[in-house]
């Protein structure tokens, strides 16, 4: 596996992982109204390729295949962490969430779903609060996560 920087040239795969992964992995905690609503089939892909841009964006490659990503920005909030339905259970997210974890001094903050809340936990992050997050009109329920360092 190789961990290597985003490049904007990866935008169109890697959002379809995060649609394919939501839309697979997360269904088994969360209503189809709400994966739609996080992960709706059309978005904006400048915008997305932008805010992967602004961050420390990494991709997990393996075989050429974009297995997972992830990113973090500079005050230690670590936005995404998604890895391909097909390559769930190989490690990919702890090598991506070490190379943004490394990439920050300080506390660690991730607000993460319930299916990703035990990754997370595993890693010596605590929930400080849970919350209901709303996108396009659904609520979903998230937890605030806090790695101290």
């Amino acid at each position: 596996m190789l961990i290597r920087e985003y490049r904007s040239s990866d935008c169109k795969e890697l959002r379809e992982l995060f649609y394919n992964t939501v839309h697979r992995v997360n269904a088994r905690d969360y209503t189809k109204e709400q994966l739609d609503a996080w992960a709706a089939e059309r978005v904006d892909l400048a915008q997305w390729d932008r805010s992967l841009q602004a961050h420390f964006s990494v991709v997990a490659e393996e075989d050429g295949v974009l297995a997972g990503f992830g990113d973090i920005d500079g005050m230690g909030y670590l936005d995404r962490l998604y890895v391909h339905y097909g390559y769930q259970g190989r490690g990919i997210a702890a090598a991506v969430c070490d190379r943004l974890e490394g990439a920050v001094q300080g506390d660690v903050v991730t607000h993460a779903s319930i299916t990703a809340r035990p990754f997370f936990e595993k890693r010596g992050y605590r929930v400080v609060k849970e919350q209901q997050v709303e996108r396009n009109g659904v609520f979903l329920t998230n937890f605030v996560m806090v790695k101290r360092r």
